[in-house]
This record gives structure tokens, sequence and C-alpha cells, in this order.
């Protein structure tokens, strides 16, 4: 039944942008549906935030790929809605599950959750107008799992192409376990296409996920695949699992990097942020993260990571 499972890969500020996507689809298969570190302040038509690589249809592909938005204006999500609509996208996403505070605080991300009202007022302006999918991606809540019942009630009201829940509440960041058993309650309150999201790490935890949440059959991942890049292909039984692929796709991503950067070494940021994940894909991660954390040079972190393979092996 692998055959129907559908898989996505959810949006890391700072990682999943434009280079990482493409360069991850030249070497990795499994993940049906990407979507986009969240864009925030359309404050004009034609935003000038808008007009970079990581939404150009010239640098992605429009079919498997969904811009998300933060926001509480429906004006904005309005103006974002109708620019994504002109470059030949077919759907946006809202982020109410973003966690961290400096989002939440503003009842922004999950910090909307405990306010089931705005959220209303802000979607009956959006569906008013809105001449392109719209799919939500949310938490349980921010501080009580029990926001979530409101929330569903009002995000029920409305026609969205899928809801994307992630069994956590927003205080906890990425603390404790994902509630499968809570999300598994909430499937018969949904009206929209439901997509789980949330510690999913390797194919034994998506088997006995799966299993709770049937007949859910779309899943996203997250963390689990920046730390292993195989885990799509993996979870749709495909076996093709080699230190050289892994290694082709480091390297291949660092220089696309390094390209679009001009050369600077602020591409490292980026690369040793990548890193925090992947080392889990090796058989000592804590040894292969001191190879690479405290390095502040290209040549030494090109060196330090032609040292990782050929010193370690794949878990």
């Amino acid at each position: 039944m692998t055959h129907a499972i559908k898989l996505s890969l959810g949006p890391f500020q700072g990682i999943t942008d434009a280079p990482f996507r493409n360069v991850f689809k030249k070497h990795f298969g499994g993940i049906d549906k990407f979507y986009t570190p969240f864009f925030t302040g359309i404050q004009k038509d034609h935003a000038k935030n808008m007009q970079v690589e990581e939404i150009d249809p010239a640098c992605n592909d429009v079919e498997t790929l969904t811009p998300q938005i933060l926001s509480t204006d429906a004006d904005e999500v309005l103006r974002f809605a109708t620019q994504c609509k002109a470059l030949g996208y077919k759907e946006i996403n809202l982020n109410m599950g973003c966690p961290f505070p400096r989002v939440a605080n503003k009842k922004r991300g999950s910090g909307l959750l405990p306010y089931p009202e705005k959220i209303d007022a802000m979607l009956g302006r959006v569906f008013e107008q809105i001449e392109i999918g719209f799919s939500v991606k949310c938490r349980l809540g921010y501080v009580d799992p029990d926001e979530i019942y409101p929330v569903i009630e009002v995000l029920n009201k409305y026609p969205l192409s899928e809801l994307i829940i992630h069994p956590r509440i927003g205080k906890q960041l990425y603390k404790g376990e994902a509630d499968g058993q809570r999300f598994a309650e909430l499937i018969p309150l949904i009206k929209a296409p439901l997509v789980y999201n949330g510690d999913i790490v390797s194919v034994d935890s998506f088997e006995k996920i799966r299993k709770q949440v049937q007949p859910v059959n779309e899943f996203m991942l997250g963390r689990g695949l920046l730390a292993n890049p195989f885990l799509a292909e993996e979870i749709k039984g495909l076996k093709d699992r080699t230190i050289e692929r892994l290694h082709a796709y480091v390297v291949d991503l660092y220089e696309d990097r390094l390209r679009h950067a001009g050369g600077s070494p602020k591409v490292l940021g980026r690369m040793k942020e990548l890193w925090s994940y992947l080392m889990y894909s090796f058989d000592e991660p804590q040894d292969v993260w001191r190879k690479i954390k405290k390095i502040n040079a290209l040549k030494e972190y090109e060196d330090a990571v032609e040292t990782v393979f050929q010193e370690h092996n794949l878990k």
C-alpha cells in the first residue's frame, strides 16, 4: 500500500530554500510536494520580496511547490495569493504553526491559534476573493492542545485544499513527543484533506504513526528528512542508501550555494545548520559535528567534509 502514500517536505527557514530543493530533487526521490519557507511583509502589489529566486518559476517547479505565508492580515494574504497565481502556482499555504516566541508573541504562527475569532475574520475576507488553492499548516494550539477544537470549527467553514497538523502545542517547540493519538481523534472532525506532520524520523516511526492515523495517507516530513535524506525513498520502499550518493549531494549543495553567494563564506552558516541535522546519518554523529561546527573558512569546511566521508560510515 506504500504506493498510495504522498510525502511532502516541510519548510525550514534558512535551509529548505530554492537551491536546497533543486539539489535535493537532483539527488533524491520520494518527495511529492515542497513548501517554501514563509514569506511575510507583502505590503504592496508586486512586492519587492516576491521578486526573488525563491519563488521565481524559472528556478522552481510550480507543479510541486506551494509558497507559504506568515500573516494575520487578509489583505496581505490576498496580495500574496494574487502574485503567486500570476507566477503559475496553484496553491498557497498559511503558516499557523510556527512555534518560536518572536513569531508567536505577535499572535502569528501558532500564536494565532488561541484566537479563533481572528482566524475566522481573516479567512472570511480571504475566501471572498481568493482565486487559488488555500491550505493551512497548524499545531494543536499554542498553550493548550484543546485550542484546536474551536479552530477546527472555523476551518471547517472554508474549502481548504488541505490542513496540515503537527500534533504539538507551540509552547513545546519540538520538545516531547508529537501526540499521534490526539491527531487520530481529530480525523473525523475535519472536513479538509488532512496531512500528518511530526516525529517521522525512520521507516519504523512512519509505520507506527501511519497505523495510528489511518486512513490519512499524506505525511509531511521535516527534521527526519534533513537528518536522513534517503528517508522518503525508504518509506516508499526504495533501497539505494550509499555514502557515495550522500557525498555527491553534500558537495553539490555546497557548490551551488557558493555560486549563489558569489564565493562568500556566509554559505558556511547555512551548511553548518544543515549538518546539525545531517550528522545523524553517520555512525558517530557527535564526532562528525565536532569536525564541522567550529569551521569559519571555506577551505577548512571542504577539508572537514572530505574527512567526514573518509572516516565515517552511514548508520
